[in-house]
């Protein structure tokens, strides 16, 4: 069992630390390129993937950056350290506790501030916009009282409102890029 680091913005934190978020998809890097009969081709091929002859789509998850099944995953977000006291801006101090704090980027967080560990429960290959509904609500999208927030409308659907997530945080017009994407599902340990 191996632990890794994984970046979560401040909004995704937030659902993690109200289990509403069992969820993660990251960008498949290099895409793959299959075949008319869906095996894969291209760089793909340069990857040892245990001697299989013919290897299709699913068969890439045997090099998934993130690990692999049982493997334990440590959130980094955006954070500061004052005093010895650790501050998250996912869940902002007391502005009387503190003032004027200078957040620190998820990217420099150490392991020892790390305060989310997730254990990996499944992971897959898929095209982003495959995303059913189910896993869209296990993605972590809001509810009613968070919508604002994310610029989205309660009445809007769970994959509506994950396109807009999905964009917010990988960029306008990354969701028409349809590119394939890990699919990680974890629980929170």
């Amino acid at each position: 069992m191996k632990a890794r680091p994984i970046i979560f913005s401040s909004q995704m934190v937030r659902a993690l630390l109200e289990n509403r978020k069992t969820q993660t998809r990251r960008i498949v890097n290099p895409q793959p390129e299959l075949s008319k009969e869906g095996n894969l081709m291209g760089d793909w091929l340069k990857k040892p993937l245990a001697g299989l002859l013919l290897p299709k789509l699913q068969d890439i998850t045997i090099h998934c950056p993130f690990g692999k099944i049982g493997d334990r995953l440590w959130v980094r977000e955006t954070f500061q350290i004052i005093s010895g006291k650790y501050y998250y801006a996912a869940t902002p101090p007391n502005p009387y506790d503190i003032s004027d704090i200078r957040w620190k980027p998820s990217i420099l967080m150490p392991r020892l501030v790390s305060r989310i560990n997730l254990e990996m429960v499944s992971v897959g290959v898929e095209r982003l916009q495959d995303i059913s509904v189910e896993d869209a609500i296990a993605e972590g999208v809001p509810g009613e009282s968070e919508a604002a927030e994310w610029g989205c409308t309660s009445y809007e659907k769970p994959r509506k409102a994950y396109w807009r997530i999905w964009e917010q945080i990988n960029g306008k017009g990354s969701w028409n890029e349809d590119p394939y994407v890990w699919k990680i599902e974890f629980r929170r340990i």
